[in-house]
């Protein structure tokens, strides 16, 4: 089994696309299609001494080499048995491509971004979920990838490229700039970054909770809302609102339309920034490099409080 992802077809703003597979039981979880390369059967791999448990390996395709993780046990179940029924479901993540083993692949399921619902409580895996959709009575959990990933790869912590940096001096007095992003992990990243600059922020974890803050303070403002939240920082893939939508609703809401917006995401490629650029983003960051994230922000905040 060899299935090509087409990730033009997934292009449409609030359209979610996801591939459905299954972790050796019933449940079925998600991952978004604009994350995907391709599914392949597990291929051979390499054993790498003192790599994280759930790795079962590195694999060597064309002229990749990629980890190999054992995506049931990655989010707290029991690893996979081993099968030669078990595929690779080749993803790009924060600039980076692994593969994730699975024992099956279902279908690809077409939704939009307001069906996705915050996860429950109570599972074992409920804290690996970014979100569910209901389908005929079943929960199907969307992955939070993000954590993932930072549990079993690791994430870039090194903030010494910005420890002289200063972003305050950019801001005008009492202003905030707004994050929207529904990963802990994302949120946590993007603060420490923010608080190493001296930026001081807000936080939301979906488009439709920063709308509504978005919205009481400008009606709460006695000026313009660009006195108290100059920019907004947000991630595309959310709950219940995506970023696209939010970024839409927040240019055609007048109070509110000269937000400066910068889009920060782990989807990859073209088609991402013309969409966020479509919808009214002034800026589109690949996750997650702190220099990077840093510089942008910086850049944002003197484009919109430069001197008349």
């Amino acid at each position: 089994m060899n299935v090509q992802v087409d990730n033009v077809n997934a292009r449409s703003g609030n359209r979610l696309e996801i591939l459905l597979f299954r972790l050796g039981g019933r449940q079925r979880f998600g991952i978004n299609v604009l994350k995907m390369q391709e599914v392949i059967p597990c291929p051979a791999l390499t054993q790498i001494p003192q790599s994280h448990h759930t790795v079962k390996g590195m694999a060597h395709l064309r002229d990749l080499t990629l980890p190999i993780i054992d995506l049931s046990q990655a989010i707290g179940n029991r690893r996979l048995p081993e099968s030669k029924e078990n595929l690779v479901i080749i993803t790009e993540f924060n600039r980076r491509i692994q593969g994730f083993l699975v024992s099956t692949v279902d279908q690809i399921e077409i939704s939009s971004w307001s069906d996705v619902l915050p996860p429950p409580l109570g599972t074992s895996s409920s804290s690996y979920l970014s979100g569910v959709i209901q389908k005929d009575g079943e929960l199907i959990g969307i992955l939070d990838v993000e954590r993932v990933l930072e549990e079993v790869l690791g994430i870039n912590r090194n903030l010494d490229a910005i420890k002289d940096m200063d972003g305050s001096r950019y801001l005008h007095e009492g202003q905030k700039v707004l994050i929207v992003d529904d990963s802990t992990v994302a949120l946590k990243q993007i603060s420490r970054t923010l608080d190493q600059i001296n930026i001081p922020y807000l936080s939301a974890h979906d488009g439709k909770e920063a709308l509504e803050m978005l919205t009481a303070l400008a009606k709460q403002a006695e000026t313009n809302i660009l006195e108290t939240i100059p920019m907004v920082i947000s991630d595309i893939e959310m709950p219940e609102m995506d970023g696209y939508s939010m970024i839409k609703s927040i240019r055609n809401t007048p109070e509110l339309s000269e937000l400066y917006i910068l889009v920060h995401t782990s989807l990859h490629g073209s088609i991402n920034t013309e969409l966020a650029r479509e919808n009214g983003a002034n800026a589109i960051l690949e996750k997650f490099v702190p220099e990077e994230l840093a510089l942008s922000v910086a850049q944002g905040l003197m484009e919109l409080n430069k001197p008349d």
